[in-house]
């Protein structure tokens, strides 16, 4: 369905041009969108008008339409005057309400496609039958973007980025559910996901004006044909996640860039805990203090260089050291020693995964 606030867009339009004041009645008696504040004057003769057999009609010094969805009376079109210009522009207004009928119908079926092949909700053959029907090529290259932001969910977010990609109509922009915003995006054969970062940061500096808005966008890799689109979409959702949990700092994560993040997301949590308690010997990694984790954090930084970890944290050589040395009696791990620093800094990335899975259980 056309929204009031498209109706009412095409009737200022047509006025601006035609200067024909022009209202629209929906068939229960209600003004959807009006140019004239008197329109609410017109009601009851709307009403009479959508039970007589008439599609045009002159009647209290308005001219009255009807505007059908297909063979479905929709609305009620007044244009105010009785003369053949207003005649005229009425039926072109009518006519032209019509068409956006036909639009939004044809963008609702292809929208309902999309959602169904993002959600693996489709055949293979439906795939290519339904594609086919819409018009929608299924071999060209696409990658699936996800937008997750915490505004208000009455359809801002979604147009505000249809207002960029609308344009485009071998790209789609859709909600599969009430948080995240799924774009459908074609890939150009020169395009590779330097691109692709760039369009995500676009989609970023839309809601950057506003310092309330906090925004993450994830996006999947390119797949070939559309049968994959729903691959692509699996990969967005998880780069979402992974993002949150080991990238908290970045806006833009894509799915390619996860590294080991992304065989960590997908241990299960009683594997964790085992290789947790199997690294520390019961000890937690919350239990070290602030000064602890942050020379272990900056020494991983420096890709376990100690001369300039200990530049970077303002202290001398011997007193990095001697923090590494305590760490080692502690956990057993020399960060210095290449295969210890590793199994450190996964065993990190685990406890934070389990925090992460923890708090959405709850």
């Amino acid at each position: 369905m056309i929204s009031n606030q498209m109706l009412q867009n095409t009737i200022d339009g047509l006025k601006g041009i035609a200067r024909i004041e022009l209202g629209i009645i929906d068939v229960e008696g209600k003004v959807l969108a009006t140019t004239f504040p008197e329109a609410d004057q017109y009601v009851e003769a709307a009403l009479t008008f959508v039970n007589s057999p008439a599609d045009s009609q002159v009647m209290s010094g308005c001219h009255f339409f009807k505007v059908f969805d297909e063979h479905q009376l929709e609305y009620v079109l007044l244009a105010n005057g009785d003369s053949d210009d207003v005649y005229m522009v009425g039926k072109i207004a009518a006519f032209q309400i019509q068409n956006l009928l036909v639009a939004y119908k044809e963008r609702f079926d292809k929208d309902n496609f999309i959602k169904n092949l993002l959600l693996d909700n489709l055949l293979l053959v439906d795939i290519y039958n339904r594609a086919k029907k819409l018009h929608i090529d299924t071999e060209v290259r696409r990658v699936v973007f996800i937008v997750e932001t915490n505004r208000d969910r009455e359809g801002n977010d979604l147009e505000k980025i249809r207002g960029i990609f609308g344009t485009k109509t071998k790209d789609f922009v859709t909600a599969v559910d009430e948080k995240n915003i799924i774009i459908v995006k074609e890939v150009g054969d020169g395009e590779s996901y330097e691109e692709l970062n760039k369009t995500a940061e676009v989609i970023v500096n839309l809601f950057g004006t506003d310092p309330e808005c906090d925004i993450h966008i994830a996006y999947g890799t390119i797949v070939n044909e559309t049968k994959e689109v729903s691959r692509s979409y699996k990969e967005a959702r998880m780069a979402l996640d992974v993002g949150k949990i080991f990238f908290e700092e970045k806006k833009v994560i894509a799915y390619s860039t996860l590294g080991i993040g992304r065989l960590i997301y997908q241990l299960p949590i009683p594997l964790c805990k085992m290789f947790i308690k199997e690294i520390f010997d019961g000890k937690s990694p919350d239990d070290f203090d602030e000064e602890t984790l942050t020379t272990i954090n900056k020494f991983f930084e420096n890709s376990l260089n100690v001369s300039e970890t200990s530049r970077q944290l303002y202290i001398h050589r011997n007193t990095l050291v001697y923090r590494l040395d305590k760490l080692q009696k502690y956990t057993g791990l020399d960060l210095r020693v290449f295969e210890d620093a590793i199994t450190f800094k996964i065993a990190l990335m685990v406890v934070k995964y389990m925090k992460y899975m923890e708090s959405i259980d709850y």
